[in-house]
């Protein structure tokens, strides 16, 4: 199909890392962690015998209330691995029955709710896109860096053995994670968006890049300014910070976040990865094989970590 023409990124190569990077989210990260993180749970009743299920909250972003489930096996003896999961575009957190896949293996699971997204809200990807301080992601990273905070403050959660995970939006929230947090033992991206931007942009012919297609389109004297924004939080920038293994995975028909897009976090990537591409596949980068990939590939680096205690 023919793609829309639209005044690109300056052509389709990687995004170059800002001078300031490390500076701009150490200061993010201070300003955060200035204030309490005032953890707070609430069990809730979702009729499960083998999962407990805690509505939490806990300061994120500028000391903003965040909000999240955190799901812990129910049999558990002594304290036991943990995942912050970020959802894709729109969906923030959903119910707290939903992707009971990581606590029925035996990890702690904190699915953060994206910041004003839910019910399939869109937008947001615009907010702020002009400087880097006011960039919508900005505060979304500080937030989902923030529950690593929460999860390792926890009595339940072996704090030495804690990944990010997150599929599409969430994808990109866990690359920036890893880029933010130093000691995690894992990331997985699962068909990451926020990823070789230039690329999406070009490529992409549905989903949240056709919102900054049109933006660009209208205002294409903003693309430099847009481009420089999206250069702190795009996922090949997190991934030439990488320090934890990874795991990156997209589908080959993908057209939401194309294919190179992920290719290009992978290239990138700092620390060891594995990059799995699955043929026939949409957004959905393989599905349950997909899962089950990701959830050996935890076990795996789970069991590298000795546990505190």
């Amino acid at each position: 199909m023919s793609r829309p023409e639209f005044p690109a990124l300056l052509g389709l190569e990687p995004l170059p890392t800002p001078d300031d990077y490390d500076a701009f989210w150490g200061e993010a990260l201070d300003e955060a962690r200035r204030h309490p993180l005032d953890l707070r749970l609430d069990p809730v009743d979702t009729g499960l015998a083998a999962i407990d299920v805690f509505d939490v909250s806990f300061a994120g972003a500028d000391g903003r209330p965040v909000r999240g489930w955190l799901r812990l096996p129910h049999h558990r003896s002594g304290t036991v691995p943990a995942i912050v999961h970020a959802n894709g575009y729109g969906a923030g957190r959903l119910s707290p029955i939903d992707d009971l896949t990581w606590p029925a293996a035996g990890f702690a699971q904190l699915v953060v709710d994206t910041h004003r997204q839910g019910g399939g809200s869109t937008g947001h990807l615009l907010e702020g896109i002009l400087a880097p301080r006011t960039s919508y992601y900005r505060g979304v990273f500080v937030d989902a860096a923030r529950a690593v905070d929460a999860l390792r403050s926890l009595d339940d959660v072996d704090a030495s053995r804690v990944a990010a995970i997150g599929n599409s939006q969430g994808g990109g929230i866990a690359l920036g994670v890893g880029a933010l947090i130093p000691d995690l033992v894992a990331v997985l991206a699962q068909a990451p968006f926020l990823t070789a931007a230039p690329v999406g942009l070009r490529f992409a012919a549905q989903g949240p890049w056709l919102e900054l297609r049109a933006y660009l389109s209208e205002h294409p004297d903003r693309a430099d300014a847009v481009a420089r924004t999206l250069a702190y939080v795009d996922g090949v920038t997190s991934g030439r910070h990488a320090s934890a293994p990874g795991w990156i995975s997209d589908g080959l028909d993908d057209d939401i976040c194309p294919p190179e897009t992920a290719r290009a976090a992978a290239e990138a990537y700092a620390a060891p990865v594995v990059f799995r591409e699955w043929p026939g596949a949409g957004h959905e980068a393989g599905g349950t094989g997909d899962r089950q990939a990701a959830l050996t590939v935890l076990h795996e680096r789970f069991a590298l970590t000795p546990t505190r205690g």
